[in-house]
């Protein structure tokens, strides 16, 4: 089994299609290193609710997708995880505009780990904050994966 994190180079590569959600919702990967991702997407009127702002699973989904490579990069051969627990707090609306999710590993154990992303806007004002708790999975618990 490759490392999670070699599927993503080739994706950034364009070498394999990018994840049918990143293409339904237009998040893309920016960059990434050890600990920490970086991801990007212009929200519009088609992420809207019905209020007219950016729906919040929207944030949420920009935010997951940030930490789950975010934490991709400290797993090893033979590796994968699984989410645990998700939590975002929305700080500020959004209509129209460049968002940047910015993911970090706080802690990685040797199965549980905890991962936070700050979304902000194209003027740096903090839009959300998330958090998950991650669990690695290895041996018969990662297969097929």
């Amino acid at each position: 089994m490759a490392r999670l994190i070699e599927r993503v180079d080739a994706m950034m590569r364009k070498e394999i299609p990018i994840p049918p959600a990143a293409q339904l919702v237009g998040w893309d990967i920016v960059r990434y290193e050890p600990g920490k991702a970086v991801f990007e997407m212009v929200a519009g009127p088609q992420h809207a609710n019905p209020m007219g702002t950016l729906h919040g699973g929207i944030l949420c989904d920009l935010a997951d997708a940030a930490m789950g490579i975010a934490y991709a990069t400290e797993l090893g051969e033979g590796e994968t995880f699984t989410t645990l627990e998700l939590k975002i707090n929305f700080l500020r609306p959004v209509w129209n505009a460049r968002l940047t999710a910015e993911a970090r590993v706080v802690q990685r154990g040797r199965t549980v780990g905890l991962v936070e992303c700050d979304v902000f806007d194209e003027k740096r004002r903090l839009v959300a904050r998330a958090s998950s708790t991650c669990l690695t999975l290895a041996g018969k618990s990662a297969e097929g994966r």
